[in-house]
């Protein structure tokens, strides 16, 4: 899929732009627009010529959540099938069972999947999927036009897009229970107070500063470097204790330092900028390890 509906698609040296596109409905989330940005995700992981995402929106907002003026279940849910526990375990990729997976949860775990360095550029309101869709980015950046709101508990739903297991991880459980429970919409003053946000810019300003901020994640920085670097942390920060971190960095030092980490060392003796060649799109043999880890 590259002709996008809902999603523009924009890479200028080596930064691509992913921008929410529905201006006039505040880029309200759709079943399509989770179909075009989790295959705009899986797209860019394994380009080249892409060495960072930064995700914004159209207009005045970031995404102002669900569109709930799609008619019938606008989660694009399936009302008659009645899945189990077991069945979202066991068969989660089934097509029997794919009316019962809500879209924003496939959204972020393509997000998650990902091997370049995600920046999240809210420029305006954020609110449910369009707050939940960021929290598996890796920097959320924030103008004072954003309001952001965890409003599920006013609709009589649940929480979505995994974000029970990232925003924990965020902003520690505290503030989860608070915002989740309270259900209200904040501005970017308290979401950095509360650690959701790194920084708040200008409006103006605010997809600039997102740039500086892919230039210093990616400039003379190792692609693969950055990939393993990603899911290390992603993955390993949840694992019940280190020994699995020690593994898993055994092996990516062992495998880097014979590629890129040879070309970094010799740069830094010759003190100049490293050249290095390594590509994203051809990791080393130790990835993807958690696949190895659950026998897939």
């Amino acid at each position: 899929m590259t002709d996008y509906q809902t999603v523009r698609w924009q890479v200028d040296a080596g930064i691509l732009t992913l921008t929410l596109h529905r201006p006039e409905q505040l880029n309200a989330f759709t079943v399509e627009m989770s179909r075009e940005l989790v295959d705009a995700f899986q797209r860019a992981s394994e380009d080249d010529d892409v060495r960072a995402i930064v995700v914004t929106g159209s207009g005045r907002a970031f995404c102002a959540g669900m569109d709930l003026t799609t008619g019938g279940n606008v989660f694009g849910l399936d009302p008659n099938l009645r899945p189990s526990v077991a069945d979202m375990r066991e068969r989660l990729d089934d097509p029997a069972i794919a009316g019962a997976r809500e879209p924003g949860g496939k959204l972020t775990l393509a997000i998650y999947e990902c091997k370049k360095p995600v920046i999240a550029a809210i420029n305006g309101p954020a609110v449910g999927i369009g707050a939940t869709m960021t929290l598996a980015m890796d920097v959320r950046l924030a103008s004072p036009k954003a309001r952001i709101g965890f409003v599920f508990g006013k609709l009589g739903i649940v929480p979505e897009a995994c974000s029970t297991w990232f925003l924990p991880r965020i902003v520690g459980l505290q503030q989860a229970f608070d915002w989740l429970y309270a259900a209200e919409i904040f501005d970017a003053e308290e979401a950095l107070r509360g650690g959701l946000v790194k920084a708040v810019y200008p409006v103006e300003s605010l997809l600039e500063e997102a740039y500086k901020l892919a230039r210093r994640y990616t400039e003379g920085r190792s692609p693969v470097s950055a990939a393993l670097i990603r899911q290390m942390l992603l993955r390993n920060s949840a694992q019940p204790s280190p020994l699995e971190a020690h593994r898993i960095e055994s092996l990516g030092v062992f495998y880097t330092s014979l590629a890129d980490g040879q070309e970094g060392v010799q740069a830094f003796l010759e003190k100049r900028a490293p050249q290095f060649r390594g590509k994203a799109s051809q990791m080393p043999p130790l990835y993807p390890w958690w696949k190895s880890a659950q026998g897939q």
